[in-house]
């Protein structure tokens, strides 16, 4: 994970030219923080659960390193889900490039050189700004921390239902999910 240590206003970290690089840089506190680059495994995930989210839903959209730029922050979850109704239509009828508002439901799951506490206080943020939902999902531990407002986290694993939207029928569990692991053996 790559910090810079001048401090820069939010209008200013926009518009640098490389926080559009891979890996993204997020904007937290006046500094800009670049994310660590994903590895396999966590590409994998972000690819399934990408899927079978907007697999089962019409209302919502699930977004991959979407920048959300919000409440002083600039953070780029690794899945934002987003209802429709909330994207900004342009002239041609086409979604604005920048989300100004938290997501409906932020998704992180950890790298290996990524800061937990760092990734926690992206998702608070994100409640604390009207998201409904937070995970954060922990491929070492095989387990799925949930967020919700106005209430303390819970760790899930094994078969226990996650929490997932209103309006998204879907059931997933912390084993399914991590299956989605085991090359050849789930689909």
């Amino acid at each position: 994970m790559t910090a810079s240590t001048q401090i820069l206003s939010l209008e200013e970290f926009l518009k640098l030219p490389s926080i559009g690089d891979s890996p993204a840089w997020e904007y937290v506190d006046g500094v800009a923080v670049q994310k660590p680059m994903p590895e396999t495994r966590h590409s994998i995930l972000q690819k399934r659960l990408l899927n079978t989210i907007d697999n089962h839903t019409d209302t919502y959209t699930a977004l991959p390193e979407s920048r959300c730029t919000f409440g002083g922050r600039s953070i780029v979850p690794d899945i934002a889900v987003i209802a429709w109704n909330r994207i900004q239509i342009n002239e041609r009828g086409e979604p604005e490039d920048d989300f100004t508002a938290a997501p409906d439901w932020t998704i992180e799951i950890l790298s290996p050189d990524q800061k937990v506490n760092r990734v926690i206080d992206n998702i608070l943020h994100c409640l604390s700004y009207g998201s409904k939902l937070g995970w954060m999902l922990d491929p070492d531990d095989y387990s799925v921390l949930i967020f919700t407002p106005q209430q303390a986290p819970k760790v899930y694993r094994g078969e226990h239902s996650l929490k997932v939207i209103e309006d998204l029928q879907l059931t997933l569990t912390a084993q399914q999910i991590f299956a989605w692991l085991k090359v050849g053996q789930s689909k």
